[in-house]
This record gives C-alpha cells, sequence and structure tokens, in this order.
C-alpha cells in the first residue's frame, strides 16, 4: 500500500489551522455582533432580565398630575420596564441567594440593603419566593432634564413564600404602597429609593352589576327560573384532549352540539391547555375556535363550562403573573358572550397538592378568581375538584362548588350529606361515568350492560338528591394521548370506553338511558 505523502500531511495541518481561526473570528465576530446591535448586553450574563415579557404583573399608571417636564410615552414604557425589572431581580436575589443584577437596577446607595438581606438570609438558610402581582403608579415629579423620576406606586399586591432550610414557614398575601424614586444612569433606570409604607387591605373584586346569572338559596339561576343542570364533558370523537387542535371541525362540532341537545341536555363542559393557547401570549387562532363552538353552542341552545389551565401543573410563584395574565386575556375576550355559564379555573388540582404544595396551589387558585372576576364579571366561577371532601376548599371564593366522584352510586348520597353539612352554594356533580371496557387488559371490568346500570341507578340518586350532574363523555376514542393516563395499554383501554356513544359512531345501551333523564 502507497504511503501518505509528506505534502499530504501539510496540506492536512494547514487546513485545520485554517479551520479553526475561522471558527474562533467567527465566534468573534458573533460576540461583537451581538454587542452592537443594540440588544440587552445583560442578557448574556444575566439570563436575559431585559426580555419585556420576562415579569408582568398588572400595572397600571395614572399620569393625570405631577411636577416637572412633560412624560413622554416612550420614557414612561422604559421606567416601567425597569422598575418591574428591579423587583424581579429583587425576588430573584432572595429566592436563589444572588446577586445577580442587582447592580443594574439599584443605585449604590439603594442596593445596600438588599446586599445585607441576601448574605444574612444565606447564613441563615432562609430563602424568600416572591412576586408582585399588581401596581398602580402614581406619577409625582418628572424632572426637567428627563434623569430623576419619583412615584407612588399604589395598592402593590405582593405574594410571598418564606423557607427556612428548605422548609415553608410562612405564606402572605400582602397590599401596601411604596414611595419611589429612580435616576436615569448609564441608559438605566435605577432604584435610588423606594420605601414600604402601610399595608393596605387587597381590594375586592367588583361584582357584577347586571348578570342574566343568579345563586339564590343553594340554586342556580338563568334570569328568573331555576337552571337545572345536565350536561356532559365534551371532545369531539376524533380529538379527545385536543378539541382546539389540527383537527378542528365545525360541521362536526355542531353535528355533535344538535345529539347533545336531542338527548335533552343543556350543558357541556369543555377544556383548555394553557400551552396550547399560547401561555401568556394567547393565540388568535385558538380565540377564534373557541369563538366557533361558543357560537354553535348558542345555536344549539347549550350553556358552556369553560376549564382554564387544564394539564398545567407548575404553580411556581415566578410562574404566576404569566397564568393570570393568560386567564384576563380569554375570560376579557369572552365576558360578553351568552353561551357561558362559568369558568372552570382548573381540572382537578386537588391531585396535585402533594406534588406541589396545597398551601400554593390554594393560593394560586384564590387570586385566580378575583383576576378572572375582574375581568368577567358576568359568569359564574368554580374549581372542578378530584375529591368531593375538597369542594368545600375556596367556596367563599366561588359562585359553584364543583366535584368529581367515581364511586359507587349508592355511597354518592352519603358524601353529598357530608359535604352540605359545610356549604350552602350550590353543587355540581361535574364529572361521573362508568367505563365499558372489558377484555385483554382488564379481564374483570364492566361490560355496556354494566355501564347501562350504572346510569341508571346514578339517574336515581341525581333525581333523589336534585344535584346538577354532567357525565364523562359522549365518545369513546380511538386514541388517548400519553399525557391523560400514561403510556401503560391497560390503563388506556380504559379509558378509552366512556363514552355512551362507541369510537365508530353507534349509540351504546347507555345512550338510551341518558335520552330518558
Amino acid at each position: 500500500m502507497k504511503k501518505p505523502s509528506k505534502n499530504m500531511y501539510r496540506g492536512i495541518l494547514i487546513f485545520s489551522f485554517l479551520a479553526v481561526n475561522a471558527m474562533i473570528i467567527f465566534g468573534l465576530s458573533s460576540v461583537l455582533g451581538f454587542l452592537n446591535s443594540g440588544a440587552d448586553k445583560s442578557s448574556i450574563f444575566h439570563s436575559g432580565k431585559r426580555n419585556e415579557t420576562s415579569y408582568r404583573p398588572k400595572i397600571a399608571w395614572d399620569t393625570s398630575n405631577y411636577e416637572g417636564r412633560k412624560m413622554e410615552s416612550p420614557n414612561l414604557q422604559k421606567i416601567e420596564r425597569d422598575y418591574l425589572h428591579s423587583w424581579q431581580v429583587r425576588n430573584f436575589a432572595l429566592n436563589h441567594l444572588s446577586q445577580d443584577g442587582i447592580a443594574d437596577y439599584f443605585t449604590d446607595s439603594a442596593r445596600v440593603n438588599l446586599l445585607k438581606n441576601v448574605e444574612f438570609n444565606k447564613k441563615t438558610g432562609v430563602v424568600i419566593k416572591s412576586t408582585s402581582l399588581y401596581h398602580q403608579p402614581k406619577l409625582n415629579f418628572y424632572s426637567t432634564d428627563g434623569q430623576l423620576v419619583s412615584f407612588t406606586d399604589e395598592n402593590v399586591v405582593t405574594y410571598q413564600e418564606s423557607f427556612l432550610n428548605e422548609e415553608l414557614i410562612a405564606t402572605s398575601m400582602d397590599t401596601s404602597r411604596y414611595e419611589v424614586l429612580m435616576l436615569l444612569e448609564d441608559g438605566y433606570w435605577r432604584v435610588r429609593h423606594m420605601v414600604r409604607e402601610e399595608a393596605q387591605q387587597t381590594p375586592a373584586p367588583r361584582k357584577p352589576a347586571i348578570s342574566t346569572w343568579k345563586i339564590r338559596d343553594g340554586k342556580l339561576y338563568w334570569w328568573k327560573e331555576e337552571f337545572k343542570l345536565k350536561g356532559v364533558n365534551y371532545y369531539p370523537k376524533d380529538g379527545a384532549w385536543d378539541t382546539f387542535g389540527l383537527h378542528f371541525s365545525q360541521e362536526e362540532i355542531d353535528q355533535d352540539l344538535q345529539i347533545i341537545s336531542q338527548l335533552g341536555l343543556n350543558t357541556i363542559r369543555i377544556f383548555l391547555q394553557y400551552e396550547d393557547f399560547g401561555k401568556e401570549h394567547v393565540l388568535p387562532e385558538k380565540l377564534e375556535k373557541l369563538a366557533t363552538l361558543l357560537d354553535l353552542a348558542d345555536k344549539h341552545s347549550l350553556k358552556v363550562i369553560v376549564t382554564l389551565f387544564d394539564f398545567y401543573g407548575d404553580y411556581s410563584v415566578t410562574d404566576w403573573n404569566f397564568t393570570y395574565a393568560h386567564a384576563r386575556q380569554i375570560t376579557r375576550h369572552f365576558k360578553d358572550h351568552t353561551a357561558i355559564l362559568a369558568w372552570d379555573l382548573k381540572n382537578e388540582p386537588d391531585l396535585d397538592f402533594d406534588s406541589r404544595g396545597k398551601i400554593r396551589i390554594l393560593n394560586w387558585l384564590k387570586h385566580l378568581s378575583r383576576e378572572v372576576k375582574q375581568a368577567d364579571p358576568n359568569h359564574l366561577v368554580t374549581i372542578g375538584w378530584g375529591k368531593p371532601q375538597n369542594a368545600s376548599l375556596l367556596q367563599e371564593n366561588m359562585d359553584l362548588l364543583s366535584f368529581h366522584y367515581y364511586g359507587k352510586p349508592e355511597a354518592l348520597s352519603g358524601e353529598l350529606k357530608n359535604l352540605r353539612k359545610k356549604v350552602q352554594k350550590p353543587l355540581i356533580l361535574e364529572e361521573f361515568g362508568l367505563s365499558s371496557y372489558k377484555g385483554f387488559w382488564d379481564p374483570f371490568g364492566n361490560t355496556e350492560e354494566d355501564q347501562q346500570e350504572y346510569y341508571a341507578a346514578m339517574n336515581e340518586v341525581l333525581e333523589e338528591e336534585q344535584l346538577y350532574s354532567l357525565f364523562w363523555t359522549l365518545y369513546d376514542f380511538k386514541e388517548i394521548p400519553n399525557s391523560v393516563v400514561g403510556k401503560q395499554v391497560w390503563r388506556k383501554a380504559k379509558q378509552k370506553h366512556f363514552g355512551v356513544i362507541d369510537a365508530q359512531g353507534t349509540p351504546k345501551a347507555s345512550f338510551c338511558v341518558i335520552h330518558k333523564q
């Protein structure tokens, strides 16, 4: 075999040298290009703290009466941006015991106490997780040279969790006022002075002046007549857990809602997924699809319970403002739609108590109810609790108390008796049903005849107890997403067969029982 020549070796070495240098030059030019592009330089080192969407509490300025030069809108936007980011940096510092970004948003004198707090908490094992939810700054003064601004930030709503050696020791929801002075230095508006003054009570949510829905003596009224809620949890046959996805079909939904109406039902419950709808930036195309479904419900004289945050399970304090922005956009957009009966804030949040923390979830839901009621004062609010015993939680913030029950029909009355001792508001059995799967993966499961008998027995209890209800679900499904019950085929097999119509569109024996109620 002929050995490689020396010239070949030289060529390889020269090529390698040139390639390495080219990569180095390209890397340097990319960094220099970034630094000269006008992009925020702190985002390289500070994880994007100048990102315009990285902190999203509600904020409403009052610039009606102040001294000094005229406040131009672009300058106010910059002040707002850096002021909110100063809150974000402060929260980040106390959560992660880090000095990252403090010098960018606080002057030398203002950062002293914050740095002392960080060092003290490091030594004592204290961690504080917090976020601000609402700001109402009132502009007081804007200097002639545009280098100084002062304002009073009123009604600042904050939520805080305090940990000692990783153990939660306290939570608080607080409303306070802050006197703030900021200076423009090196292109940054930095906090020079921020003093917290007396705490105030959180403003009560605005009550609806006019609403077609009323609660009286533990019953639900539409206009002046009791609305005897009877309904179904609804997904299209080919859109299991994906109603508003690629297979969204106006014609199919129209046909389904006609079937539901002919069954003698008056309500459907639908589900919106947080990520699918665009998280904090709700997607217009999703709102259009939801509007189409609501219009079709109106056409068939059906009311709709809209469940928010399906498959959401984070609840971290830093995520609160994103979730509240999401809820506000949707509920405000549809606040005047006549098909909506209620907003269901979350499906079965009690299933997350052990993994995410009961106190945190309850506080998140409590403030979420305020946000939704302020954005939409015309419709009711509920929570779809997974267990009957949890239906009384946060009842003071709810209009309707909903729970799910998949136990034996004869045991339901006992659950209701215990629950009614603790509540006075209308109760909704928001989910109940029985799978008709009996086969290889569950040889001792239930048949379609068993399902028929189950619904007949449940109907007797519901009638006797005068309980509002929605069953699970209209259709059997051909496929179940892994996100619903995991990858286990035996769990999927059972979940596929809860419908009263099979996957081919043929009514099952239980369909007739529903039709006769």
